[in-house]
């Protein structure tokens, strides 16, 4: 099937995105376990709960690429975007019922060379299935945004000039033509992003490009995020909701505080 590349034109240009920013939700694999030490894993009860507040709440939850495209339409309130990271393969039986139930959809960023493979980068934590291509094209026919998380989960600041451009433009040629449809979004493994990783990513021909907490490269390639994760009861999400336009407001000359620096809990 050949790749797809015409992009939306909808999306807004950095100088555009809206201020305080975007709330978007970062959550990773959606499974019961008591080994995590990454704290990367919602329980499918918890996420339920989690997805019945925004919901209650009168927020719906949407891909980062309907986010984008109704904040530049000017419709974006009560929308949250949704993220998952890695493309855990619990995604299509334990979170993707969910979101389905209560009309929301996602985004999920793959690793299309790692297919049906493991997370072998996650040493201290308990080895997950990843999604196969098939199972890519059942999310994406069912309406969730696929993404990029680069070809095999390599940090960008850290990879050489060749790797860069594989994990990026490679990456998205194999998501475009497994899935017949464009690829515009882009998530750095590990939160880790600088400004040429940014440069590689524009150049692969992504229309943007999620982080965690990417301070004075806050902007359109460098989305800031919140970690969602099992302990995030009501109380806790409505601080979260809060709180988010509060903490983005740090002055860009200032080094990011260490419990937000890019190897914080659940950048994976």
């Amino acid at each position: 099937m050949p790749a797809v590349t015409a992009p939306s034109r909808l999306l807004p240009k950095p100088s555009l995105l809206p201020k305080p920013p975007l709330w978007v939700a970062m959550y990773h694999s959606i499974a019961d376990t008591a080994d995590d030490p990454y704290r990367v894993t919602v329980s499918p009860a918890r996420f339920a709960r989690q997805l019945r507040w925004l919901r209650d709440r009168g927020l719906r939850g949407v891909s980062v690429r309907e986010l984008l495209t109704a904040t530049a339409q000017g419709r974006a309130k009560g929308l949250v975007g949704l993220t998952f990271d890695d493309g855990y393969a619990d995604f299509v039986d334990s979170a993707l019922p969910l979101l389905r139930r209560h009309g929301f959809t996602a985004t999920v960023y793959v690793l299309p060379g790692r297919l049906g493979g493991e997370n072998g980068w996650d040493t201290a934590g308990p080895r997950k299935r990843l999604l196969s291509g098939e199972e890519i094209r059942r999310i994406s026919g069912a309406g969730m945004e696929i993404g990029s998380h680069g070809l095999t989960h390599v940090a960008l600041p850290e990879a050489d000039d060749r790797t860069l451009a594989t994990e990026t433009r490679r990456s998205r040629e194999l998501l475009e033509e497994m899935t017949g449809r464009p690829v515009e979004g882009f998530c750095y493994p590990y939160g880790r992003v600088d400004p040429r990783a940014m440069r590689a990513v524009r150049r692969a021909g992504y229309r943007y490009a999620c982080a965690i907490d990417p301070g004075p490269y806050t902007g359109a390639y460098a989305l800031p995020r919140i970690h969602i994760g099992e302990n995030d009861t009501a109380w806790r999400l409505a601080a979260k909701r809060l709180l988010h336009p509060l903490r983005r407001r740090r002055p860009a000359d200032l080094p990011l505080p260490a419990a937000h620096a890019p190897a914080v809990v659940g950048a994976r």
